[in-house]
């Protein structure tokens, strides 16, 4: 066999970078990832990840198993007309619809209760849903439904906020406790539900939190400037009704925003620590988050294809029907992945750039509070996060980066290609220059990470270790992305 030799060439592929590379027995060029280029931007869904230089997580007694979870699907326009027959099949009679006053300006969730009732259902609307949730307007939303129930059965329609209301609510109903006993440790006490909970529809309005298909209910909790959730299998709605039509109504900063969640979602998960990094759990120990896999890849990449294809379209263009059903789409592609491998660290950051908001007010949203949307602070710490995270999988960042933007080319440093696409994007869809653009200084950064620290259950899906300076890097650099 030949050896391999080094040589100075122009790649042939999407790159057309000049470098010094290494040629295979073949006379193939190899970059420094140890892959053929051509190979990792062409590979097929579901491929064996392609190990580069990578700091690698290596259990002493490896997981072989990971696990997958998804409520049912009903997909496409007019789809939300047929709750009412959907939600005789579980035997219920009283269902309470959960929304905010925004979408229930709308019409969608009166119009949705007069389809259930005409299916012979009694169904009321509360529409005092806060946008952001906060451990205050849940714990709101609790006293109502328990002082109007006793309800058979919820339907949330809206965006993330309204489902995750209706998951606090509809977890608060069943099971005796308080809202902190079930939020996750150490900011609450971590508590399972012991008790079953009723049905639950949910009906995004929003093309972006993937609410529908997890088991994950976000919450601000004032008193200690966090954002925070609750995290349980029993959480995840029963049925997921994904209706295009209802999604039109969103603004532009809306769509931004939570196309922003969808894509972070996708790529969070897309590059999480893979299952098989961890150490081998105990039937009793399995959690929703089990780190990437094969089966959450899979739906990762499709809605990255979807969102390269709609996102600019969507935003630009809110009435285009087909770009509207492509980012509804990929929404629940997307959940479908992050709700089973996880999302790590811009996710993370997200909890506490949201949750310590000074005066920013997002144009396209209810006025009053100062508020970051998640999908937002979510996005931007992004570019700097998959910058960190690049060595620990540079094959799978690169095609992350090639599946969002076919056509552009990958820069002489490979670690800037998916940074370089995703705040391409970012500046395109609106989404503020960095966290300096949403009111954050140097000085904001100790408690940013503080804030970021506390948000474990996410940290260890990143796939390389995260230690409080790797995020002080991290929100430091964010300050500013252009």
């Amino acid at each position: 066999m030949t050896a391999s030799v080094t040589a100075s060439v122009t790649c042939s592929v999407t790159c057309s970078v000049t470098c010094s590379v290494r040629l295979d027995v073949a006379g193939v060029p190899v970059c420094a990832l140890k892959t053929p280029l051509k190979t990792l931007l062409k590979t097929p869904l579901m491929a064996p990840r392609v190990k580069g230089p990578a700091i690698v997580i290596v259990p002493s007694n490896p997981e072989s198993v990971f696990t997958y979870g998804a409520p049912a699907l009903k997909f496409g326009p007019g789809a939300s007309a047929e709750i009412g027959f959907d939600l005789g099949q579980y035997g219920v009679r009283r269902v309470l619809v959960v929304t905010d006053a925004g979408v229930a300006a709308t019409g969608a969730p009166a119009r949705i209760a007069e389809q259930i009732a005409g299916f012979g259902l009694h169904a009321e609307v509360y529409d005092g849903v806060h946008v952001e949730p906060t451990d205050e307007s849940l714990l709101a939303a609790i006293g109502h439904a328990r002082a109007s129930g006793p309800w058979d059965a919820f339907v949330a329609v809206g965006g993330g906020s309204s489902i995750d209301t209706a998951k606090a609510v509809n977890l608060l109903t069943t099971n005796p406790g308080e809202l902190m006993d079930y939020v996750n440790a150490p900011i609450g006490a971590g508590r399972a539900p012991s008790r079953p909970l009723k049905p639950l529809v949910a009906v995004p309005t929003t093309t972006g939190t993937g609410s529908e298909s997890t088991t994950i209910c976000v919450l601000d909790v004032l008193g200690l400037k966090v954002k925070t959730g609750i995290s349980h299998a029993r959480l995840r709605p029963v049925l997921a009704v994904v209706d295009p039509n209802l999604t039109v109504t969103q603004p532009p900063e809306v769509t931004a925003a939570a196309g922003m969640d969808v894509l972070c979602h996708a790529l969070e998960s897309y590059t999480a620590r893979p299952y098989t990094s961890y150490e081998r759990r105990r039937p009793e120990e399995r959690v929703p988050y089990c780190g990437s896999n094969p089966v959450a890849d899979m739906w990762s990449e499709q809605a990255i294809r979807l969102l390269a294809g709609s996102f600019r379209t969507a935003v630009r263009h809110g009435d285009d029907a087909e770009a509207r059903g492509a980012m509804a789409l990929a929404a629940t592609f997307a959940g479908l992945g992050f709700g089973n491998a996880g999302v790590h660290i811009p996710h993370a950051n997200a909890y506490p750039i949201a949750g310590r908001v000074k005066d920013f007010h997002p144009r396209g949203y209810p006025g009053g509070a100062p508020m970051v949307p998640h999908g937002m602070a979510v996005a931007l710490t992004a570019p700097e996060a998959f910058r960190f995270t690049f060595e620990a999988d540079p094959a799978r960042h690169l095609r992350a980066a090639a599946l969002l933007d076919p056509s552009a080319a990958v820069p002489d440093e490979p670690a800037e290609f998916l940074p370089g696409v995703l705040t391409a994007l970012m500046r395109d869809v609106g989404i503020p220059n960095g966290t300096g653009g949403v009111g954050y200084a140097q000085a904001d950064v100790p408690a940013l990470v503080e804030g970021a620290m506390k948000q474990q259950r996410l940290l260890t899906t990143s796939p390389r270790p995260v230690r409080e300076e790797d995020l002080a890097g991290i929100l430091t650099r964010s300050l500013s992305l252009w």
